[in-house]
C-alpha cells in the first residue's frame, strides 16, 4: 500500500513540476505583420493548436492541460482598453482587473481552470495573450504567468 501512495505523490509532483521544473526554455514568439512579441516558455506550451482570429498563434501543453493565445488585431473601433473590455462582457465574478489607457489584465477561474487574458493596445493594433490553466496549479504558474505578461509588446 504505501508503494501506492508513493507513486501518487510521485506523479503529482511530476505533473505539477512540469510547469516550475527548472529550466524552462524561454523562446520569443513575434508577429511580424503587427510588431507583437512576446516571450513564452517553449518547452511548457509544445503544441500548436491552431490559428486565433486576426494574427497569431495557440499554443498548448503535451497532455493539453493549459493552453496559451498570442494575438493581434486591428483595433476598428479605435476603443480604449477600458471600452473594450466592456465590449467583450466578462463574467461579473473577475478575480482580478487592472485597466489603464494603454493595457488591460484580467483573470479569474472558470470550472477547475484559472483563465488570464491581457491586451496591450498602440498604433490601431490589440495585442494579447490569453492563458488557461488548472486552477490546482496557481501557484506553480504564477511566475510563468507573469513573466509572459509582462514581456508581451507591441508597436
Amino acid at each position: 500500500m504505501q508503494w501506492l501512495v508513493t507513486a501518487l505523490v510521485l506523479g503529482l509532483a511530476a505533473s505539477i513540476s512540469a510547469v516550475s521544473a527548472q529550466p524552462v526554455r524561454w523562446a520569443t514568439y513575434s508577429i511580424p505583420q503587427t510588431g507583437t512579441s512576446v516571450d513564452f516558455p517553449a518547452s511548457i506550451f509544445t503544441e500548436e493548436a491552431g490559428r486565433p482570429d486576426g494574427y497569431g498563434q495557440r499554443f498548448r501543453t503535451a497532455d493539453g492541460r493549459a493552453d496559451l493565445t498570442i494575438q493581434a488585431a486591428p483595433n476598428v473601433s479605435n476603443d480604449s482598453p477600458a471600452a473594450f473590455l466592456a465590449k467583450k462582457h466578462p463574467p461579473a465574478r473577475i478575480q482580478y482587473k487592472r485597466t489603464t489607457p494603454r493595457f488591460f489584465a484580467v483573470s479569474s477561474y472558470k470550472a477547475d481552470k484559472v483563465w488570464y487574458n491581457r491586451c496591450n493596445f498602440s498604433s490601431g493594433l490589440i495585442h494579447c495573450v490569453l492563458l488557461n490553466y488548472p486552477a490546482s496549479e496557481e501557484r506553480e504558474w504564477d511566475e510563468v504567468v507573469t513573466r509572459i505578461s509582462l514581456s508581451l509588446r507591441g508597436k
